[in-house]
């Protein structure tokens, strides 16, 4: 079915035809459409699913985490100081395991207060153990979340589908909306690998000493390091397992072949701009431009984040002179966090290069400030013809 309408709603539909079994979500703005259209989908009985209204987000994912554990398919929902007042929590979720999907509706955070788009808010969350998705469109959000519930539970990792604030999730655009047979069928049913059973009562995570243990059967436990360890090296499998989920996906939807990054010219491209979320798909039409002038430049778009597909981005980005990123978030004191990742991608694999590129970072649409088509066609011609590799600079600033 195709249909015309806002990201808020794509990202409902996903949920929804990915039969979620617990949604708890607070309000906040962007993120508040999406769990609206949820409340809305259950009230009139189209979803078998309990929806639980909370005092505050930290109380949200407390009941996914709750819910997951149980052996429920969970989902919430948020945005900004909301993701912020999570932030305990969302340690947890990563630690204990639990394959939560939560849509992040990117906004800048506060103070001051501003209720307008950047990715701030996602990426300060960067290391907390959850995996992460941009998408560009509303098509992508919609069959993201769906794989995301996938991905998070064959990894037993939570996942973040993260999509721009306004410019996404109030806009818009037609997609597709599979159905529910297609769904139930590349999903499966939800088995987890333990839940809390009333019959046999159990204590989850625990006081974790230091070193290992043996437990009460007198078996060998981990202690706290190896459970982190153990999460890094399943993190890392996850770049490997998104490939083999967007191939099934392929085959059932005939849609996706874009797990780690989307290439638009890049295969012959001296030139790439490097960014995440819907500012890629801007920059489309200023490739054209440059292109239609003989200048060969692409754009690469990063779709996962955390775990961080280093080698996919390096292959894509080995045959280019420069590599400009453009992002709308950064770590304060050093540079865009991409741009950082970028540079380090590379430099790992650096074996796949005749010559290393020169790497350019640039910050744009902080607090929502308007990124202009034209500033980025001048900002990438600028750093295509710049006989230096600048530091980090700001589109649109007005100082």
């Amino acid at each position: 079915m195709h249909i015309i309408d806002n990201g808020n709603v794509a990202a409902a539909l996903g949920v929804k035809l990915s039969r979620a079994q617990v949604i708890a979500a607070y309000p906040i703005t962007p993120q508040t459409p999406l769990t609206e259209k949820l409340s809305e989908i259950i009230e009139k009985g189209e979803m078998n699913a309990e929806y639980i209204p909370v005092e505050s987000e930290h109380s949200a994912l407390s009941v996914c985490i709750a819910a997951s554990s149980t052996g429920a398919r969970a989902f919430t929902a948020t945005s900004a100081n909301g993701l912020l007042y999570m932030h305990e929590q969302v340690h947890w979720a990563a630690g204990a395991r639990l394959p939560i999907v939560m849509c992040v509706v990117n906004r800048a955070v506060g103070g001051p207060w501003n209720v307008w788009n950047d990715q701030q808010d996602s990426i300060s969350q960067r290391d907390t153990g959850w995996m992460q998705l941009y998408c560009s469109d509303n098509q992508q959000i919609i069959d993201t979340t769906i794989k995301a519930f996938k991905l998070a539970e064959r990894m037993s990792i939570p996942v973040m589908v993260c999509y721009d604030g306004y410019i996404l999730s109030h806009t818009y655009m037609p997609f597709d909306v599979p159905t529910q047979e297609q769904v139930d069928s590349f999903l499966g049913e939800f088995k987890a690998d333990y839940v809390l059973d009333p019959d046999e009562p159990a204590n989850l995570n625990t006081v974790t000493l230091p070193d290992v243990r043996m437990d009460r059967d007198g078996v060998l436990a981990h202690g706290y390091m190896e459970i982190r360890y153990l999460l890094q090296e399943d993190m890392r499998k996850a770049v490997n397992e998104m490939k083999k989920i967007d191939d099934e996906f392929l085959s059932v939807f005939n849609r996706g072949g874009s797990p780690h990054v989307e290439k638009y010219l890049c295969d012959d491209a001296e030139f790439i701009a490097v960014g995440m979320g819907s500012m890629t798909y801007q920059l489309r039409p200023v490739v054209d431009e440059l292109r239609n002038a003989g200048i060969k430049a692409g754009v690469l778009g990063v779709c996962m984040y955390r775990p961080f597909p280093d080698k996919e981005i390096a292959k894509s980005l080995k045959d280019a002179k420069k590599i400009i990123v453009f992002e709308k978030a950064l770590s304060y004191g050093y540079e865009g966090t991409l741009a950082t990742e970028v540079k380090s991608a590379i430099y790992d694999n650096r074996l796949l290069f005749t010559i290393l590129p020169e790497i350019t970072g640039l910050i744009a649409g902080i607090g929502g400030r308007e990124i202009k088509t034209h500033d980025l066609k001048e900002q990438l011609l600028g750093a295509i013809k710049s006989e230096k590799i600048s530091e980090t600079n700001w589109i649109g600033l007005k100082l």
